[in-house]
């Protein structure tokens, strides 16, 4: 798997953590064999685990030095969340499906992890509560970038989020300044999708 992302990933310390990280752990035990195999897969609950170039991208697209504090939106099975906690000074995530939040963050004990700090999601997309955040990462899609987002992210504070259609989404790197907020697109993906107010109503 690293020899696949280090052909297109350049930073060496994503391709190190995540050589380190056991994605095995983190996929149900029938589709364990599947772990390293550049795919998503489904982790229940229908959702999904992203293919390994996607977390890769979006973790080097966040630009982490070490010093951050990072808000994760979609703690899913809880893989990028480690990834995170292993860049950053501390991370905050929240999931909105109760089984999957529970699971995650046990796992992420077991792991050892130290400065995660797991939420079940409120009514208000992210965590306000521990706002600003340095870096945000949304783990699915919306139609566009959200507003309640945008007003937890710290000035200098980029945000990596799916944007577009409900079913397929082009991934942003948004970046917020004194001047205001830039978006860059990095390419077409598809992700589940984001459930709030200022996202996506639930099926």
């Amino acid at each position: 798997m690293i020899a696949q992302l280090s052909a297109h990933i350049k930073d060496r310390r994503v391709l190190d953590v995540m050589s380190r990280i056991p994605r095995e752990k983190f996929v149900p035990p029938d589709i364990r064999d599947q772990a390293y195999q550049d795919n998503p897969l489904p982790i229940g609950k229908e959702q999904t685990i992203s293919q390994p170039y996607i977390i890769a991208l979006m973790t080097e697209e966040l630009g982490l030095e070490g010093h951050e504090k990072v808000l994760e939106i979609g703690t899913g099975s809880g893989y990028q969340t480690a990834i995170l906690a292993e860049l950053a000074k501390k991370v905050v995530t929240v999931e909105r499906v109760p089984e999957l939040a529970e699971s995650a963050k046990k796992l992420l004990k077991e792991l050892g992890y130290k400065n995660i700090e797991a939420h079940l999601a409120g009514d208000t997309l992210g965590w306000p509560q521990d706002a600003p955040y340095d870096a945000i990462m949304v783990t699915a899609g919306a139609p566009d970038v959200p507003e309640e987002l945008l007003d937890q992210l710290a000035e200098g504070g980029r945000m990596i989020i799916p944007v577009g259609p409900r079913y397929a989404q082009e991934l942003c790197k948004v970046t917020k300044s004194r001047e205001g907020v830039t978006v860059r697109n990095l390419g077409g993906c598809r992700f589940v999708s984001l459930i709030g107010k200022s996202a996506w109503e639930k099926d």
